[in-house]
């Protein structure tokens, strides 16, 4: 029962981010070309920081794809560790020039007790806009009947993250602070820097892990973002090559990046047989506002609907009103 549970959730979330990810537009932002997610996700599988920084300068990992200095090939990301007790900021930074470093998002790390700890990557505010919190999650499903007819339930649970080798990395005893040894125009034999990729080309790459975590608007890890907070390091270069792009992001805040979200419980239902089986997820509805643009967006994903063989997809629906002047 547990794993027909388990898989049931994992059809879900991926059913749904498939319905959500087409409506994921370009947003003119320094942000678009780095993928918080796919970051997150290079995180958990490394076995330490040296590791983490390789596979994000790794072009099959799709991790970014920023040139921040226009010279047509992609940057190189360093990785460093800002620690206090048992609180860890891993910073992401592009070189840009010999005396110049921005920031590009940092993963905080606190640990919260004996076997747990919790972790969310924000992106800088230059890049992305005012707290842009991404955060490992889990479906977690309940019956809620008994039955030839049993009814699930499932919400999202925010995962420990104790067990990721990275994390465990941290928290040995013989951890060394790892900062990169990496320097403007030094950087390892490895690397192979690539021409940035079309947005058509990069857009599919760096959603690919997008199911596996969602956006927070909570800082669930207050004391590595405080030592993080005041350390925070930008460039003239970027504000001057960049200067509209960074605008924008700071017109975008908590308030108007989203100003509702309507998120329903989904509901399954699994009767006797495979045949008499369906599967029905309810609507969700966001809606989004952006200051200035005149415009609201009122987005309606599709609701699928599935017995034995037969699909029936009703679909998403966008209306756009524009404010009265």
């Amino acid at each position: 029962m547990t794993h027909r549970i388990k898989f049931l959730a994992l059809i879900i979330s991926l059913g749904f981010y498939n319905v959500c990810a087409q409506d994921v537009e370009r947003e003119g932002l320094l942000g678009d070309q780095f993928s918080l997610e796919n970051a997150l996700e290079a995180f958990k599988n490394a076995p330490s920081l040296e590791a983490f920084e390789k596979a994000i300068n790794e072009k099959d990992n799709s991790i970014h794809n920023l040139d921040l200095n226009n010279d047509n090939e992609v940057d190189y990301i360093t990785v460093q560790d800002e620690t206090d007790g048992q609180a860890h900021a891993i910073v992401l930074s592009v070189l840009v020039a010999k005396n110049e470093t921005q920031d590009v998002a940092v993963i905080e790390i606190e640990k919260t007790g004996d076997g747990s700890a919790q972790l969310q990557i924000i992106g800088d505010p230059d890049f992305y806009g005012e707290d842009m919190i991404v955060e490992p999650i889990e479906l977690e499903g309940s019956s809620t009947s008994s039955g030839p007819s049993d009814a699930y339930v499932f919400k999202k649970v925010v995962v420990n993250v104790w067990l990721w080798p990275s994390v465990r990395f941290l928290y040995h005893p013989g951890y060394v602070v790892y900062r990169s040894p990496w320097r403007w125009h030094h950087y390892p034999r490895w690397w192979n820097p690539w021409r940035p990729l079309a947005w058509t080309v990069w857009h599919p790459l760096r959603v690919r892990h997008a199911p596996r975590y969602h956006v927070s608007n909570v800082h669930r890890v207050s004391v590595a973002h405080n030592i993080y907070a005041p350390k925070r390091r930008t460039s003239q270069t970027v504000g001057r090559v960049h200067g509209t792009k960074i605008t924008h992001a700071r017109s975008i805040n908590k308030s108007n990046r989203k100003s509702v979200t309507v998120t329903r419980s989904t509901k399954v239902t699994m009767r006797g047989n495979n045949q008499n089986r369906s599967i029905k997820k309810t609507n969700q509805t966001t809606r989004v506002k952006r200051k200035g643009s005149g415009t609201t967006t009122v987005r309606k994903n599709k609701t699928t609907k599935k017995k034995g063989n037969k699909k029936v997809v009703k679909k998403k629906k966008t209306v756009k009103r524009k404010k009265k002047r």
